[in-house]
């Protein structure tokens, strides 16, 4: 038995089956774009830990930063012995995101507590109960964040009830035919039948749609989002856990809308593989909870704090935002150059290096996550990590390091060429 066999084995006794894993062999180590197994095979990874390496594995200046914490302390609990790393770091996060006028940020651990904390902030603020969402969404795994997820299976099946107050709008996708009007109709619907906005805290949404098909956000939609929030007196809450830190060409995918949100939630690749997660928000509105009322055991963990100190460092020096504005647009091109060899291929989207490949019956036009999946087997095969999205799970993404060696890339574009035509010469 191998190795991997062996663990795999393990894994299965040791662990339950609502923990989906991927991959049947298990990491050993690895560094910037390569991962490799216990058995020494490498992978180029296009997957980054579901997009929380945008700066690499073990990218030396973030390993140093944790090593020199590591030195001093690693944990007092912030909010009984606080430190100045944790404070710069909030410093600067204020000054570089796109709120309007003065901001305040504070710490947690996981991307679901940021967005927990960021409906407990806004209902604090306004002093309102509803929430509005999206379908196709994806905003954590605790009850709150599968409350606000737009997509039932796998997410939320067998864990009702959820919370309630949540209200969900139709996405526009046109691949889904849903139009920015027919969204604000919906809404404008709601705001008639299910409840009054005198009473809606919050509008909640991604910029680009993670688990829902990276779909980005029209700007007509965020800019009348922005028109009906302050009309009403209810905030918008930009979900950047996935697009933040130069993943869509910019450090946050706000930064290309006309208008800003009141707060932003991030995760992720903020700390390059630490557990850091935040939310940031104007001024006013961040303090609206009660002292007590945020907070968390490990929330602002100085290690984390440090790797995200290391992280922006590294994103401004080595001009990250402006790769990811380099290599995505040269992977759409590749993409869409390989349409007429496969038919399946029916679109690619994308903003900045947040690239999907979407899949369907050439015929009918059905979504297609059979061809996906074989897709992404094939790219396994051959030592490429892809992972799939969507709502009918008919999507790959793409979320390689931005930090990503040039013929790296180019090799695994090579190898995502072979797949494509690999299976669509047996489309099954």
């Amino acid at each position: 038995m191998s190795k991997n066999q062996d663990l795999e084995g393990r894994r299965r006794l040791a662990t339950p089956r609502g923990v989906g894993v991927m991959c049947d062999f298990h990491a050993d180590r690895a560094e910037n774009a390569t991962l490799w197994d216990v058995e020494g095979r490498a992978f180029t990874d296009f997957a980054a830990g579901i997009a929380v390496l945008n700066t690499g594995h073990r990218h030396p200046r973030i390993v140093q930063a944790i090593e020199q914490q590591l030195q001093r302390f690693t944990h007092t609990a912030y909010q009984i012995v606080p430190y100045e790393s944790a404070i710069a770091l909030a410093e600067r996060i204020n000054a570089l995101a796109p709120i309007d006028g003065a901001a305040k940020t504070a710490f947690f651990t996981t991307g679901a507590e940021a967005v927990e904390n960021a409906i407990k902030i806004a209902r604090a603020a306004t002093g309102r109960p509803g929430v509005v969402s999206f379908g196709g969404a994806f905003h954590g795994r605790t009850l709150m964040g599968l409350a606000l997820t737009g997509k039932t299976i796998p997410y939320k099946q067998g864990f009702g009830p959820f919370p309630g107050e949540v209200y969900h709008l139709p996405f526009p996708a046109a691949r889904r035919g849903i139009t920015v009007e027919q969204s604000l109709g919906a809404l404008r619907q709601l705001f008639q039948c299910d409840i009054e906005p005198a009473r809606v805290a919050a509008v909640i949404l991604e910029p680009v749609q993670g688990e829902g098909g990276f779909h980005p956000a029209p700007p007509e939609l965020t800019a009348a989002l922005r028109r009906v929030c302050d009309e009403h007196g209810i905030l918008l809450i930009a979900d950047e856990i996935q697009t933040g830190f130069g993943r869509t060409g910019t450090l946050f995918a706000m930064e290309q809308h006309q208008v800003k949100p009141d707060l932003i939630t991030m995760a992720k690749s903020l700390a390059g593989g630490m557990p850091l997660s935040a939310v940031c928000g104007r001024a006013e509105v961040m303090d609206a909870p009660a002292p007590g009322g945020l907070g968390g055991t490990y929330a602002a963990n100085p290690l984390a704090v440090a790797a995200a100190h290391a992280v922006l460092d590294v994103i401004e020096e080595e001009a990250l935002c402006e790769r990811s504005r380099q290599l995505g647009p040269r992977l759409v091109q590749f993409l869409r150059s390989r349409q007429a060899r496969c038919p399946s291929l029916v679109e690619v989207r994308g903003l900045g290096s947040m690239v999907a490949a979407e899949f369907a019956d050439p015929q009918d036009g059905r979504p297609s996550a059979r061809f996906a999946q074989r897709v992404q087997q094939a790219a396994l095969w051959r030592d490429l990590l892809l992972l799939t999205c969507g709502q009918d799970g008919n999507v790959i993404r793409f979320l390689y390091p931005l930090t990503i060696p040039e013929p790296q890339f180019d090799a695994a574009l090579q190898v995502l060429a072979e797949v494509l035509d690999a299976v669509s010469a047996h489309p099954e």
